[in-house]
């Protein structure tokens, strides 16, 4: 009986870019679709929730959304400029300063990090004030699995950069960082992977409550759960599982590009 040859398909690569110019337009791009998508998700919680992408250029600033603008309104052009002392160097509007108290730190002490995505997004806050990590109940929530961290101190809005440091020190190398009684955060190499991470995050957070009103659920083995995080939380499959949503979403709300 002769072998069936099954070859592997050519999936997209990570775009490369000649010039910092291409990869800043890149970056603003992506970072005004996933504000347009958290809106989509129902993300939006007064003026809390920020995402930051640092320049690929001056990397010690990051673009981010002005505070108190709607999350399903921002386009490319109204993306502001931080720098690690909390200066607007682009932009004409305000930054929310628990978005420079938290996102400076992490970005200063992950120089890996391109991107990272905070909001109060209603399961992932529900699920934060329970002070746990999330189970490996799902395949799903494998890409979690020992690759979250627990920030268990709650003393109010972020405002002070010591507890910036400490959230960041919290995160250490991981994907993402429960914050107590506060919500989610996820962090990336790219704004894709960063956005994908928190909305499927909060995916997980909601699983779970479910799962655990309607009984005890079982988790998968250790062994398992390491096998399914290596398969579907690296860094190309957080960016990979995201294009289908930015390709939706320039289609239906091309003004985001504007």
């Amino acid at each position: 009986m002769q072998a069936i040859s099954v070859e592997k398909p050519n999936l997209p690569e990570p775009p490369t870019f000649s010039t910092p110019e291409e990869e800043r337009l890149h970056r603003k791009q992506r970072l005004a679709a996933a504000f347009r998508l958290f809106s989509r998700f129902g993300f939006n919680e007064g003026i809390a929730g920020h995402i930051t992408a640092r320049d690929p250029e001056q990397l010690d600033c990051f673009w981010v959304n002005p505070v108190g603008m709607h999350f399903g309104l921002i386009r490319v052009s109204d993306l502001i400029l931080v720098n690690h002392k909390g200066d607007v160097i682009a932009g004409d509007r305000p930054v929310n300063q628990a978005a420079f108290t938290i996102h400076s730190q992490i970005h200063a002490a992950r120089p890996d990090v391109v991107a990272a995505a905070h909001a109060h997004s209603l399961y992932g806050k529900s699920w934060s004030s329970l002070g746990r990590l999330l189970d490996p109940l799902t395949q799903d929530a494998c890409m979690f699995y020992e690759d979250h961290s627990l920030f268990d101190d709650y003393t109010g809005v972020v405002l002070d950069l010591e507890e910036g440091q400490r959230i960041a020190q919290t995160l250490g190398n991981n994907k993402a960082v429960i914050l107590k009684n506060h919500g989610l955060l996820t962090v990336g190499h790219s704004v894709d992977e960063a956005a994908w991470w928190f909305i499927t995050m909060e995916r997980t957070c909601q699983a779970q409550l479910l799962a655990e009103a309607a009984g005890k659920p079982e988790p998968i083995k250790h062994e398992y759960a390491s096998l399914a995080q290596s398969q579907v939380g690296s860094h190309y499959m957080g960016w990979f599982s995201f294009q289908p949503l930015y390709e939706m979403m320039v289609r239906q709300e091309p003004d985001l590009l504007e």
